[in-house]
């Protein structure tokens, strides 16, 4: 096990460690802020900067903070800092096998320099290449949690030496079926272990969990649950279905940056990214009837900048770290008003500016609403010159209304002239 000693290697002349807007005196070990400087981690987000502390002190910690924020770290640097100083193992879930990948990748870059090994446990990968992964006795494992059941029930990975538990995108967890998986999971970890939850929203079920499975969990909580990112522009366009198409290529032409385009369905996510190659644009697509290795091709396909669009479903609202998207398309809107969030979330991280777009169709203004109630504002409506103009049902009806009743007034008027 290592020591207080290969923590404190290497360790800089701190001077004043209440730096404001830096990583020193958040607790952090000399060694991990040497790590966290040469991998350009300069200066802490918020909930970095305010779940840190509270995680490295050991307290069980519910932080609540939108999309491209840095949770991951705001994870991975006590996890790594408290394993250093003791036995055990760390254990976090995550909903989707992307998310699963991408964690994995960000402790590396903290856990390696001290000797620590990492097991990634995701569906869509062999069973074996992850046995021999857990064989080697790895400190961290991350893993989607259908799969860490299918290792437990066989014995691969034994629960009781858990003692951190990080469930990450936990309302992303639930809202996607985990929840028998996750109980289960909850009920052979040992009690006596330090546990986060890290959330974009905070439904009830969350604060459920936090009740019966945490010991006087602290809340941090950086924005209201469903605040969007402040540097993200949102705009919707009114558009028939037939008319979405030709919307679309108008889009594209006007921005050249990356485009991420969410389709409610699968067929229709290939149906679109069939459409967006015969307009020209190098495009790739990426969902659940995709295997584990197409979609990890088209993720870095996107991010290598060689796909101009990415057309996800769902499964990468909260499964995609890219800086530089330039732009978010709802094609569909999403069929829960939360996932919006969570799908302009992927615009606009780590400082950079993005911008939204949604299609509605007539008919949904009442999904538009729904919406706009969850991110506490309304979305600011646009017409493109080169579309006819459409409105809302709702809208159409309630203008009809309006001209009936105008009409009779008329009408009566005309007679009492007459």
């Amino acid at each position: 096990m290592m020591t207080n000693k290969a923590l404190n290697a290497n360790c800089p002349t701190q001077g004043n460690n209440q730096l404001e807007g830096s990583f020193y005196g958040l607790g952090i070990a000399p060694k991990i802020l040497d790590i966290l400087g040469s991998i350009k981690f300069k200066v802490p987000t918020p909930i970095q900067f305010k779940a840190i502390p509270l995680a490295i002190e050991g307290k069980d910690v519910v932080g609540i903070a939108q999309t491209g924020t840095g949770k991951t770290h705001a994870f991975a640097v006590p996890m790594v800092q408290r394993l250093v100083q003791r036995k055990g193992v760390g254990l976090v879930l995550a909903p989707t096998r992307e998310l699963a990948i991408q964690i994995d990748e960000a402790f590396q870059g903290i856990a390696h320099p001290f000797g620590m090994k990492t097991a990634c446990l995701i569906g869509g990968m062999p069973m074996n290449g992850q046995i021999q992964a857990l064989h080697r006795n790895p400190r961290i494992v991350i893993a989607t949690p259908g799969r860490l059941i299918d290792h437990m029930s066989h014995w691969n990975f034994l629960p009781e030496s858990v003692t951190m538990l990080v469930l990450d995108e936990a309302d992303r967890m639930l809202d996607m079926g985990f929840e028998p998986q996750i109980t289960k999971i909850l009920r052979f970890l040992p009690k006596d272990r330090q546990t986060m939850l890290f959330s974009a929203t905070i439904p009830k079920e969350i604060m459920e969990i936090a009740a019966r499975y945490m010991k006087l969990p602290v809340s941090v909580e950086i924005a209201p649950s469903g605040t969007t990112v402040e540097s993200v522009t949102q705009e919707l366009f009114i558009v028939k279905k037939e008319a979405k198409l030709r919307l679309l290529g108008k889009l594209l032409a006007q921005y050249h940056g990356a485009v991420l385009l969410f389709s409610r369905t699968k067929h229709g996510a290939h149906k679109i990214t069939y459409s967006i190659k015969k307009m020209g644009y190098r495009v790739a697509e990426m969902h659940s009837n995709r295997s584990l290795s197409q979609r990890r091709e088209a993720l870095e396909g996107f991010k290598s900048g060689r796909y101009k669009v990415l057309v996800a479903t769902d499964i990468a609202a909260r499964g995609i770290d890219v800086i530089g998207i330039e732009l978010v398309i709802n094609y569909d809107l999403p069929d829960e008003a939360e996932n919006y969030v969570h799908r302009i979330g992927r615009t606009a991280r780590a400082g950079h500016k993005g911008h939204a777009i949604s299609f509605a169709t007539p008919d949904q203004s009442r999904d538009v609403r729904d919406i706009e109630r969850i991110i506490r504002s309304t979305l600011s409506l646009s017409k493109h010159p080169e579309l006819p103009p459409e409105e809302f049902v709702e809208f159409r009806a309630k203008s009809h209304q309006r001209n009936s009743r105008r009409n009779q007034s008329q009408r009566r008027n005309k007679f009492r002239r007459y």
